[in-house]
């Protein structure tokens, strides 16, 4: 089947507010998605059901079975494949009208303002600190608008970054809300999440494009929206923009924006979840195993001789056997590959693994 775009969008040109000019608005606006996981996934999904013309997606991962309870437009088929891929075909089989294309590599520093270069907005569905930071500083030196979501536990946070406002200046970034990057925030894996309050989240970034977009409605310019799926309550929280170009241009020369969780892990420090499963398989050797977890709660198959939160993890303070090989473990493989690194760089001649993609792999 292919229908024309008054068949395809008829429910949405019907809005008098939308009409054939808002649709092709909608059509000819292009958009950068980073992220395709919870926030991600529906956010590209929703925007190309919705008209946009081009969406970009960048992803560096693959979907895991850990993903499937919140990013539901993966299946079990698609377990081990490269999210962006997955998510770009799922979206040519139904937006015959939008171009997509992806980029399976993580957004850096190096490479930020070309991928952001040639689109008119860029959506943040990333669950990395160092890398929102990233966006928002590239938006703001190259003066485009970012759609910012993120999300704790219960909670979600949504807001329209660097608009250009009537008299020339640029609305409030994420500077003016969080100056400094936090070092202490844990990640989806770390805290949980329940799948409701990631679509909720998702669907309001999707509408703070489409707004920005038809320039219908009031984007949330100078103020970040907090909502609490638990008890259904949300609040306002009002932004100046004083947190400026000039500043963060200097901030953007100083930082590295350096996230573990993207960057290319040392194959010689890996073990794999067949290989540590071999080595426990025969008890005298696994006396000569030192495991450590990195997270707390961990359901574990195995027994761990230490547990050490990631956040609290000093590897100066940990009695080490030069004898003993020490296996770092955590839900993914992310934080563990940390403590690994840290380990290393304290204790280089020390045998130090990271189990290749966490409990979840084994």
């Amino acid at each position: 089947m292919n229908p024309s775009k008054k068949q395809l969008f008829k429910r949405q040109i019907t809005l008098s507010e939308i009409g054939e000019v808002g649709q092709k608005k909608l059509q000819n606006a292009s958009v950068l998605v980073v992220g395709c996981g919870g926030l991600g996934s529906p956010i590209a999904v929703y925007l190309a059901a919705s008209g946009i013309g081009q969406i970009h997606l960048i992803d560096f991962d693959t979907v895991d079975v850990t993903n499937l309870h919140r990013q539901v437009f993966y299946s079990l088929e698609d377990v081990g494949k490269p999210k962006a891929a997955v998510l770009s075909e799922f979206i040519k089989k139904r937006a015959p009208f939008t171009e997509v294309s992806f980029t399976n590599k993580p957004i850096t520093k190096e490479n930020v303002f070309n991928l952001i270069e040639n689109v008119d907005i860029v959506v943040d569905g990333t669950d990395s600190l160092p890398t929102k930071y990233l966006l928002n500083d590239a938006c703001v030196i190259k003066n485009k608008p970012l759609v910012y979501g993120s999300l704790y536990k219960f909670d979600g946070y949504v807001a329209t970054f660097n608009v250009l406002q009537t008299d020339g200046t640029y609305s409030s970034n994420l500077r003016d809300a969080f100056p400094e990057m936090a070092t202490d925030i844990p990640n989806c894996e770390e805290a949980g999440t329940l799948n409701a309050i990631v679509g909720m989240i998702a669907t309001q970034q999707v509408n703070e494009v489409l707004k920005v977009v038809t320039k219908v409605g009031k984007p949330l310019t100078n103020e970040l929206l907090i909502y609490n799926s638990l008890q259904n309550t949300q609040l306002k929280m009002k932004l100046n923009p004083t947190v400026l170009k000039e500043k963060i241009a200097k901030i953007f020369k100083a930082q590295t924006y350096f996230d573990i969780a993207c960057s290319t892990q040392n194959k010689e420090w890996q073990i794999s979840p067949e290989e540590l499963k071999r080595e426990l398989s025969f008890s005298s050797q696994s006396t000569n195993l030192e495991i450590i977890a990195v997270l707390e709660n961990l359901k574990l198959p195995f027994e761990v001789d230490q547990t050490i939160h990631i956040n609290k993890f000093d590897a100066s303070k940990i009695e080490v056997d030069f004898d003993k090989t020490y296996v770092m473990v955590c839900q993914r493989g992310f934080n563990s590959y940390r403590a690994t690194t840290k380990m290393k760089e304290q204790y280089p001649d020390l045998k130090v693994l990271n189990l290749t993609g966490g409990i979840s792999s084994y």
